[in-house]
C-alpha cells in the first residue's frame, strides 16, 4: 500500500477513535459480568474513553478484586434476581449517577452432547444467559423512560445466528437475545432509550477453555469485542457482530439446511464443541456447575 495511502488510511481510523471517545465520555456505563473477561475488558476501555463505570458479578471477590484494579465500583449483582438487579442499579444510581448504558454482559457456556445436560445447567444457562439480559432491561428501561434517554446494550453471541451442535442451549439462549433486543428496540423507539446487540465471536477468556477453532469458529482478544462496544454505544447500532468481518453470520440463517450441514461437516464445527478437552475445560466447567 503506497505511504500516502496508508498515512489516509490512519487519519481516518484516528479520527474515528477520537469521535468513538466523544460519544462515551462523561456516561455512566453499568456493566454485568464485569468482574473478568468482555466486562472487565469493556470497562477498562470505557474508563480510558473518560466514561464512568460501575461493574457487578455475583462473584463478591472478584468483582472487589476487579473493581480496586480499575479504581471504580463493583458491586454483588445476581441477574437472575429481579430484586438483586433493582439493588445494582439503584447502588450506581447513588455511588456514580444514573445509569445512561446498562450493558448486560453475564453470561456461561455450557457444551457438550444435549442428552448429557442435567436440568439444573440448562436452567442456570436460559436464567443468566436470557432472563438475565430480559430481567435487567426492564429494570433498566423503566428508569430511562421518564428521563427520555438510554440505551440497553446486550451482549449476545455469532452463536445467536450459528446453530451448532455441542452448543444447543447456548444458542437458543444468544439467538433469544437478539431477537428480545429487536422488539425492544422497536417498543421503545419513540420514548428516547435504544437498545442493540453485540454479537462477539469466540473471545479468548474462560468461556473457550478447551476448544478448538478453525475457519468457521475463530476466536479473538476481548480488547476487539470492548472496542466494538464502545463504538455500539457511540453511534447506536442494533445489531453488529465483533469483530465485524463476522457480519457474514446474519445471512447464515436464511440459508438452505442442506449447505448449513455441509458447512458443519467441512469446518467440523460441531466437533469442537461436542468434544472439548475435559481437562483444559475443567476450571471452567466447575464454575458453571458443569463438571
Amino acid at each position: 500500500m503506497p505511504l500516502t495511502s496508508l498515512l489516509s488510511r490512519t487519519g481516518r481510523e484516528n479520527a474515528r477513535l477520537e469521535r468513538i471517545r466523544a460519544g462515551v465520555a462523561g456516561k455512566v456505563v453499568a456493566i454485568t459480568g464485569g468482574a473478568r473477561g468482555i466486562g472487565f475488558e469493556v470497562a477498562s476501555e470505557l474508563l480510558d474513553a473518560g466514561a464512568r463505570v460501575a461493574i457487578g458479578d455475583i462473584d463478591v471477590d472478584a468483582v472487589g478484586k476487579a473493581a480496586a484494579d480499575l479504581g471504580i465500583e463493583g458491586i454483588e449483582l445476581d441477574v437472575t434476581s429481579r430484586e438483586s438487579f433493582e439493588n445494582f442499579l439503584d447502588a450506581v444510581a447513588e455511588r456514580v449517577g444514573p445509569v445512561d448504558v446498562l450493558i448486560n454482559n453475564a453470561g456461561i457456556m455450557p457444551v457438550g452432547p444435549f442428552l448429557d445436560y442435567r436440568e439444573s445447567l440448562i436452567r442456570a444457562t436460559l436464567d443468566i444467559d436470557l432472563l438475565g439480559v430480559i430481567l435487567g432491561s426492564q429494570a433498566a428501561a423503566a428508569r430511562m423512560v421518564p428521563r427520555g434517554r438510554g440505551q440497553i446494550l446486550n451482549i449476545s453471541s455469532v452463536a445467536g445466528r450459528l446453530p451448532t451442535p455441542g452448543l444447543t442451549v447456548y444458542n437458543a439462549a444468544k439467538a433469544g437475545v437478539i431477537e428480545f433486543s429487536e422488539a425492544l428496540d422497536s417498543e421503545l423507539s419513540q420514548s428516547g432509550v435504544r437498545v442493540s446487540t453485540v454479537m462477539p465471536t469466540f473471545t479468548n477468556t474462560g468461556l473457550i477453555d478447551g476448544l478448538a477453532t478453525n475457519a468457521m469458529v475463530t476466536s479473538v482478544d476481548a480488547d476487539v469485542i470492548a472496542r466494538e462496544v464502545l463504538a455500539s454505544i457511540a453511534d447506536v447500532r442494533l445489531r453488529v457482530a465483533a469483530p465485524r468481518a463476522m457480519g457474514w453470520v446474519n445471512v447464515y440463517p436464511v440459508l438452505p439446511q442442506p449447505l448449513k450441514r455441509a458447512i458443519l461437516r467441512t469446518t467440523k464445527s460441531g466437533e469442537i464443541f461436542m468434544n472439548p478437552d475435559p481437562e483444559s475445560r475443567s476450571g471452567y466447567s466447575k464454575r458453571i456447575g458443569q463438571s
